[in-house]
């Protein structure tokens, strides 16, 4: 299996912000338009920096997100590719967990867990 490591698959619109034995934080930035290659999340905490619209994608499931700024949602481990479908630039933040609160990406679980 391919390295899916989101800093690795899409390094323009992932960096690393910070990382130790416990946490890693990225920075995510993207544009109208532009999609992510598939990737995968452990649980995670994700930070909107600013309001977005996205369709995200795995194994033929399509799911639309849309999140105003400035909120905090939990984000199962999951696997998925990402397209912008808004008219605005997204911003985030994602604290990844790291050893056993990782978790293991499962099927059926695509974007954030909001109501």
């Amino acid at each position: 299996m391919a390295n899916e490591d989101p800093v690795v698959t899409d390094p323009e619109h992932y960096r690393t912000v910070f990382e130790n034995e416990y946490v890693r934080v990225l920075e995510y930035h993207d544009e109208p338009g532009d999609q992510t290659h598939p990737h995968v999340h452990p649980n995670s905490l994700m930070i909107t920096l600013s309001g977005f619209r996205r369709q995200l994608e795995v194994n033929g499931t399509v799911r639309e997100v849309q999140l105003e700024a400035s909120r905090s949602v939990w984000l199962p481990a999951q696997r998925h590719t990402g397209r912008n479908i808004g008219t605005t630039p997204t911003h985030t933040m994602l604290v990844e967990l790291k050893g056993p609160a990782a978790g293991i990406p499962t099927e059926g679980m695509l974007g954030p867990d909001v109501p």
